[in-house]
């Protein structure tokens, strides 16, 4: 056919056909690609969204109790303990018991020498023996006057004047014979005695020094303890103390002796808090007939304690300290976040105990990541482990 001749009908119509065909296949192309687009979007979208919700590890509270004892500084002392003190002037004439020697009740240890007591003594005498001649005169002379009274050679007033005068005579001996007495009492303590058996713990005094009387001018003469049983003072926390009662058993260490355990038992508690610290102080009784401890000595005591119930224990890193206080972050059933405040009984290092809070069922989160709020969606690992199983996880079979 010469180009100059007229196309066929037929291959018009093919070429529209071929024109439908490839623009309803550009459509289908098109077409899926925006939906494999959208596709795509929406999955990276759910994917964006799953990685935006933060992964946390959960544990539940520890109810095991760690520990039914709690370790507390103590210091000993003697359990009678009596620094001496000189009732009377003088100079210290001499001493017989020095620092560590084991004495007895009564023993002299010591003497003063006070001239100027002596002299009052002796004036006092002097004026008793006075007064005691002058009493004898007035009731001679009263008695002789009592005699004339039949003949009425003294008068009734008479009588009674020297009746009178009698009394106050023997008034004034029983005034000097009271201080006669106070004086030979004084005299008495020139003596330094032993008020009990024990141990002279401290010396403060020589031969030659100047004695005054009373115990506020300076040092007690000597300290005299009996170290046979001794009392050991522990500063208990407030909210320990509920847990220790009378009677319980305490094992104590001392720095002298590592290798060895001392037993204990408590006798007594001040019942009060100290403001300062919020420490109630407990006595021990501890026995040392032995000897081998020393008074004012330091010792460790590991109390026993008698709790109703296990206390909770969480890590330490499942704190958070804020602007909102203390407090832990909890994990509820539907995987949102819940804080809640708490407070600490006991820091055990890499765990804490708590004394209030939360409950034993709690899944506390145990490195809450920041920006944690109460009500965010969090992913629990490892929830299985931590979180109690429903009714339909029990009965559901085995695979």
């Amino acid at each position: 056919m010469s180009p100059t001749e007229p196309r066929s009908p037929v291959s018009h119509r093919k070429l529209g056909i071929v024109g439908v065909v490839a623009l309803i296949a550009a459509g289908l192309i098109v077409g899926t690609g925006i939906r494999a687009r959208e596709e795509q979007g929406s999955r990276l979208k759910e994917w964006t969204d799953d990685q935006a919700v933060p992964s946390v590890a959960v544990a539940l509270p520890n109810a095991k109790a760690r520990s039914a004892t709690i370790d507390l500084p103590g210091r000993l002392e003697a359990y009678y303990r009596a620094p001496i003190f000189a009732r009377v002037s003088g100079y210290l004439k001499s001493w017989n018991a020095d620092i560590g020697a084991r004495v007895k009740a009564g023993q002299v240890i010591a003497e003063i020498e006070a001239p100027d007591l002596d002299q009052q003594l002796l004036q006092a005498r002097a004026d008793l023996a006075s007064q005691q001649a002058s009493a004898r005169l007035s009731e001679a002379t009263l008695n002789r006057r009592k005699t004339l009274v039949a003949s009425n050679f003294v008068s009734a007033q008479e009588i009674d004047e020297r009746t009178a005068d009698l009394s106050n005579k023997n008034a004034a001996v029983h005034s000097g014979q009271a201080n006669v007495e106070r004086l030979e009492a004084l005299a008495g303590y020139k003596k330094i005695t032993v008020p009990f058996d024990g141990v002279v713990t401290a010396r403060d005094t020589d031969v030659g020094a100047l004695i005054n009387a009373g115990g506020g001018s300076g040092p007690a003469m000597f300290v005299v303890s009996d170290i046979t049983k001794l009392r050991v003072y522990v500063n208990v926390p407030q909210n320990y103390v509920p847990a220790i009662k009378i009677g319980a058993k305490a094992t104590m260490v001392m720095p002298e002796y590592p290798n060895r355990t001392f037993q204990a038992t408590v006798e007594a508690s001040s019942q009060a808090v100290d403001v300062a610290s919020g420490t109630t102080r407990m006595q021990l009784g501890l026995d040392n007939s032995s000897g081998e401890l020393m008074p004012g000595g330091y010792a460790s005591v590991k109390l026993n304690l008698q709790r109703d119930s296990a206390p909770l224990s969480i890590p330490a890193s499942a704190l958070i300290f804020n602007g909102s206080g203390l407090r832990v972050a909890t994990v509820g059933p539907d995987d949102k976040v819940l804080f809640k405040p708490v407070t600490i009984a006991r820091d055990l290092g890499r765990e804490i105990e708590l004394a209030s809070g939360i409950a034993a069922n709690d899944r506390v989160i145990t490195a809450p990541p920041d920006g944690l709020s109460d009500g965010d969606v969090v992913r629990v690992v490892g929830a299985d482990k931590s979180k109690p199983a429903t009714a339909s996880e029990k009965q559901a079979p085995k695979s």
